[in-house]
């Protein structure tokens, strides 16, 4: 049974699983829908068009859902998208997508974010990324799978963040970051790549050595930046774990962080 406390406010159309907990004092608008066993703690606010999977846990003052803070927004019907097993601690906020992108924020799976942090309007998320406190990013930004953001790592509007990826704290990013790259400072540059978070999730001696040669080719040997992919996506095909990295580096974007 959906245990909802006396003081919150909850729209009769929103639709709430059997077992979600809904604490005191937040508010939750007619068009969201939350999924089994999430809870959601007192003083938090989901409004707009915005689904939340199951077993998510939301703390206390977290702002999910709302309008952006992009001028261009008219309120035409957008959306944000939020899956399973996330934990958005005090003050997130999150925001719904605008007409002029994707018009959906998605958020993927088992996501960690701290105290502060923000996710702007039409930002891709994937799964499994941690966000320390007051880690914020803007607009149209995509972050990949494990990627870590740093206290007080900023990213530009339409950045890419590549799979473990890691931004010290601090780091304001202007360029996109390659998968399994780790940067640091203002604007942010490469400092290697982030081999301790891949040992903790299990690539073995030989891929994170495949990928310290990659990452030399791309920063140390003085390639242009073609002739590096070039090499990566030969090697590549003996080594796939260098599959994601090649094609990050085959997409244009903002340009890499150098």
């Amino acid at each position: 049974m959906t245990r909802i406390h006396p003081s919150a406010v909850v729209d009769r159309s929103a639709n709430l699983a059997g077992d979600v907990e809904i604490g005191a004092f937040t508010v939750v608008g007619p068009a969201v829908a939350i999924g089994p066993g999430t809870i959601v703690a007192p003083h938090v606010v989901i409004d707009g068009r915005t689904t939340i999977g199951a077993r998510n846990r939301i703390f206390p003052f977290a702002s999910i859902g709302l309008a952006s803070q992009d001028r261009k927004y008219q309120g035409e019907p957008v959306t944000t998208t939020i899956g399973d097993d996330n934990v958005i601690r005090e003050y997130v906020s999150i925001h719904a997508g605008t007409a002029q992108d994707r018009a959906d924020t998605a958020i993927g799976d088992g996501n960690w974010f701290l105290a502060y942090t923000h996710v702007a309007h039409d930002c891709v998320v994937g799964n499994h990324t941690t966000w320390s406190n007051n880690a914020q990013i803007a607009g149209h930004v995509k972050v990949g799978d494990w990627a870590v953001l740093g206290a007080y790592a900023g990213v530009h509007q339409f950045c890419r963040i590549g799979e473990h990826a890691m931004l010290a704290a601090g780091a304001i990013v202007l360029q996109d970051v390659p998968p399994y790259t780790m940067v640091q400072g203002y604007p942010a540059v490469p400092k290697g790549t982030n081999s301790e978070g891949l040992k903790r999730r299990g690539f073995t001696p030989a891929q994170i050595l495949a990928i310290r040669r990659a990452y030399k080719a791309v920063y140390r040997e003085g390639l242009a930046l073609d002739d590096a992919r070039a090499r990566i996506e030969r090697d590549a095909n003996d080594e796939p774990v260098l599959a994601p990295l090649a094609a990050f580096l085959a997409v244009p974007g903002r340009g890499i962080v150098r």
